[in-house]
């Protein structure tokens, strides 16, 4: 199909055009002549708001690298340090309290608490994979991870009937903590039937014994007194016990238990931004089709596994009857939000009638927001939204002013699309210093319709090194993680956002785990996110998701939140505490050398594959073959911090040079089994190689320390050579 033109000679990439006009517009009631007009109107009044923003950040950091300038070699006056920052507008005055009023919000995101994934959007597989990561098996996750330690002798079994009891052991022991019975021990248990609103535990000697809190037992499958399985409900959360006499591991257990199956993951960020390689129309195109395909619930994966060719679907709703004998209806697919760009970034989409490139943040509201509105009128069965709305979670705003322009784009997308007002609600990212400072205040430009906060360490620590550049060197980055700023920083994020209403209406979330094969360690420890009253946190897999789900369970994170609610909030002073290397403290070259090893190797290990292969997440070792999931605000930390250390002379760029050759040959030879990987030592042609030292040599002038500009660039040139 021809597009006319519009009537001010705009020009509009042919295949963003053809995808819009021929695959999302006939779903929709609009006219196409109708929607490119009202898009033209739309950039032509807003694109110049967005770059007067960008041209106020550079404005800003100018004056902050000034003022640390004129105070080299002096410490820090955090009192003084404040006052310049609201002289200069950075840090805006605290209003009067208020409460949010964002409506139409679905369980999930409301009056639920679980984990969260984030997944590039542009990999449909991975899409599919945390769609469907609503439920899963919590067998296979003990028996799948480091959970259960794996027995050395046994790892060549294809099944070790030894590791399968204590899956089995440590699942009752799950049970017994979380659904105990009334008296006596699931692990002694021989059958389950449910009578009348009961659940009957029998034990071998003939005993019988319930639940301790019958409540608990919510619904059911198959005969109640043979069933295939039973639902129980706990803190909100679903997990299903499933029955199978002749299964794999029914067929061993005294009850017949065959699995557990836990309800996982409550929502999933649908990610074009930070995980994504999308640096032109040909990409864009693809990112958004598969958005619209997780929308029309239509998206399927082809792909080989074990030999076998298999297509991957999104995943039916999950239906039960409950104890009345009434269906009983489980959402059998994560939520899905979706995370556009942020504001600094421009798209070949789309040109506007002076022939700039359209800013990239309000292509994707206008595009993702008109594939979601197909949702709003989808049928029941594969509904994402049971409430009407439409999640946007935006990164990388800078303060109170962005925000605002946020919900204005929104705003005016709703106008162009026909939708209620504040249909589209706002997630955001507390990942930028000037969000942080004035949290606040951010979220009252989006009180209607804020969904969610977010804390984030990696691009919060970028962004704190390259707005203090010129104030100093660093410390390392695992000393950087136990200053007071950063706990400060956390402990804020939910004091605001408890005071600002948001328990009920929005989740306040906290930040990934980065190591998808030490799920021992994450089940140790991020325990702390539910217990510091975060309703959701990120993980980095369904499996992650299923294990970390169980925190859930164990802790309610509503009666925390009623607990902290009324706590002295997080130290300002704290937050304005730089966290550099003190005078008193000197640095060994052997800390120093190590530091900038394991920021290189990490930095060539996610950018060679991203520059080459357009890989934008991907789990990387790391120096000690630790794999690490790693996506650009991994890279804008490691980045920053060595440009941070070369521009105070911690390091020299010699020292730097070299350590990049040497980690160079570690990440080719760690890549070897890599199809068609382009080795980066020794060639001097490496497009990769190149980017990496541009973005080291050039960080400090990057701007805010993004690594996307540089990224694109030479992601453009291979794909081009190509």
């Amino acid at each position: 199909m021809n597009m006319p033109l519009p009537k001010n000679n705009s020009q509009i990439h042919p295949e963003f055009c053809s995808f819009i006009n021929d695959e999302v517009l006939p779903l929709h009631a609009i006219e196409p002549t109708k929607f490119w007009h009202d898009l033209e109107q739309l950039i032509a009044d807003l694109s110049p708001i967005n770059r007067q923003l960008l041209v106020t950040r550079d404005v800003m950091q100018q004056q902050i690298d000034q003022w640390h300038l004129a105070r080299k070699g002096q410490s820090l006056d955090v009192q003084e340090y404040e006052a310049f920052l609201r002289d200069i507008g950075y840090l805006v005055e605290e209003g009067d309290d208020f409460q949010i009023t964002t409506e139409n919000v679905d369980d999930e995101i409301a009056h639920l608490a679980g984990p969260q994934l984030v997944v590039p959007v542009k990999n449909a597989r991975f899409a599919l994979n945390a769609a469907n990561a609503r439920w899963g098996s919590l067998f296979d996750a003990f028996y799948g991870t480091d959970v259960i330690k794996k027995d050395i002798e046994r790892t060549t079994l294809d099944y070790d009937p030894a590791r399968g009891e204590q899956v089995i052991t440590k699942a009752k022991d799950f049970l017994d903590e979380v659904f105990p019975l009334e008296f006596g021990s699931h692990h002694n248990v021989t059958s389950y039937l449910v009578y009348y609103h009961h659940l009957l535990a029998f034990f071998k000697d003939g005993s019988q014994t319930g639940l301790k809190e019958p409540c608990q037992l919510v619904a059911v499958n198959g005969q109640r007194s043979d069933p295939e399985s039973i639902l129980l409900k706990n803190n909100g959360l679903h997990i299903e016990i499933q029955f199978d006499r002749n299964g794999k591991n029914g067929a061993k257990d005294k009850a017949n238990i065959n699995d557990i199956i836990i309800e996982s993951a409550l929502s999933t960020i649908i990610d074009c931004e930070d995980s994504v390689a999308a640096v032109d129309a040909e990409d864009k195109v693809e990112v958004y089709r598969n958005w619209l395909g997780l929308m029309q619930g239509t998206l399927e994966a082809s792909f080989s596994k074990n030999g076998q060719q298999q297509t991957r679907r999104m995943n039916p709703d999950r239906i039960f009857t409950d104890l009345d004998g009434q269906e009983y209806r489980l959402h059998g697919r994560s939520l899905l939000l979706v995370r556009n760009v942020g504001h600094l970034m421009e798209c070949d989409l789309m040109q506007d009638n002076l022939g700039n490139f359209v800013p990239e943040g309000i292509m994707d509201a206008v595009v993702t927001s008109l594939i979601a509105a197909l949702d709003l009128q989808g049928s029941d069965s594969m509904r994402n939204s049971r409430t009407g709305s439409i999640y946007i979670v935006k990164p990388k705003m800078h303060g109170p002013d962005e925000v605002a322009f946020s919900c204005e784009l929104f705003g005016r997308v709703e106008q162009m699309l026909g939708l209620e007002k504040n249909t589209i609600k706002i997630g955001i990212m507390d990942e930028e210093r000037r969000t942080t400072l004035n949290l606040k205040e951010c979220i009252r430009q989006a009180k209607e319709r804020v969904f969610f906060i977010n804390t984030g360490f990696l691009d919060r620590t970028g962004d704190e090194i390259h707005t203090s550049m010129q104030a100093g060197a660093f410390l390392p980055k695992d000393q950087i993680k136990n200053q007071p700023w950063i706990q400060a920083y956390e402990n804020r994020n939910v004091d605001i956002g408890l005071q600002c209403g948001l328990p009920g209406k929005a989740q306040i979330g906290k930040g990934m785990w980065a190591m998808p094969d030490e799920m021992a360690a994450m089940m140790a420890t991020k325990n702390a996110h539910p217990k510091a009253g975060a309703n959701t946190a990120w993980v980095p897999s369904p499996t992650a998701a299923t294990l970390h789900a169980l925190h859930y369970h164990q802790i309610n994170v509503f009666e925390v939140q009623q607990r902290i609610k009324h706590r002295e909030k997080a130290s300002l002073k704290d937050l304005l505490t730089i966290p550099m290397i003190p005078t008193n403290l000197t640095l060994s070259n052997q800390v120093i050398e190590r530091e900038i090893e394991n920021n290189v190797q990490g930095l060539l290990g996610y950018v060679v594959r991203w520059v080459e292969a357009g890989v934008g997440c991907s789990k990387v070792p790391d120096i000690n073959n630790v794999g690490l999931m790693e996506d650009r605000a991994t890279l804008r930390i490691s980045s920053q911090h060595l440009a941070n250390w070369l521009l105070h002379g911690v390091c020299t760029k010699k020292q730097i040079d070299g350590v990049m050759q040497r980690m160079a040959v570690v990440v080719d030879e760690q890549n070897s089994a890599t199809e068609d990987y382009q080795p980066m030592a020794f060639n001097g042609g490496s497009q990769a190689f190149k980017a990496a030292q541009d973005l080291i040599f050039k960080g400090h002038i990057q701007p805010n320390g993004y690594t996307e500009p540089l990224l694109h660039a030479y992601r453009i040139q291979v794909k081009e050579a190509h």
